[in-house]
């Protein structure tokens, strides 16, 4: 019998002091689990390995009654399964509406607006300007220079007179008023 099968026998048999003896040993492993784990994660995870090695650590150790192991292989399966468990939850969590739910996140920076487009889109661009313009007028001014121009926004900014801070706010504010229009026509 190893050190860490010895620990685990006296945790079973009550032993309060073994969980504290048992943790420095078995760390190392459980976090080359929770890295293992998280690799098979999609892109964009916001739990760390060594965050769910604690959460799991706690969710094994914290319960009442002291959870019972078979050995060794039994322990690491139990550390497998909490931190299953927790990357579940936390999917579920990041899933639900009230946190974003199915939205998508896009980088609007890297987007050419002036770009090849459809008729029909460029007619629905255009109608949909001229909505924003009666709402609107500096933000409408700012798409077209930036859509049918193509200008960045630094230069779109010093052709309307605006700060570029200003010129950036205006933007964000047309391009997603523009973006909820064209949902509508489209």
């Amino acid at each position: 019998m190893n050190d860490v099968t010895l620990i685990l026998n006296r945790a079973q048999q009550g032993d309060p002091g073994a969980a504290e003896e048992l943790l420095p040993l078995v760390y190392e492993e459980l976090r080359k689990l929770a890295a293992a784990k998280m690799a098979s994660e999609p892109p964009g995870q916001t739990l760390q390995p060594t965050a769910l090695v604690h959460e799991a650590w706690l969710r094994m150790t914290g319960s009442s009654p002291a959870q019972e192991w078979n050995g060794r292989g039994h322990f690491f399966g139990a550390a497998a399964e909490a931190m299953r468990r927790i990357l579940v939850e936390n999917a579920r969590r990041k899933a639900r509406l009230r946190y974003g739910g199915q939205v998508q996140r896009v980088d609007f920076t890297s987007l050419d607006l002036a770009s090849d487009c459809a008729d029909e889109q460029v007619l629905a661009v255009s109608e949909a300007l001229d909505k924003l313009a009666k709402r609107d007028a500096v933000g409408a001014e700012l798409i077209k220079l930036r859509f049918f121009v193509g200008v960045s926004q630094a230069e779109a900014a010093q052709m309307l007179g605006l700060a570029e801070r200003t010129a950036t706010r205006v933007w964000a504010f047309a391009r997603a008023w523009l973006h909820e229009e064209l949902k509508k026509s489209l």
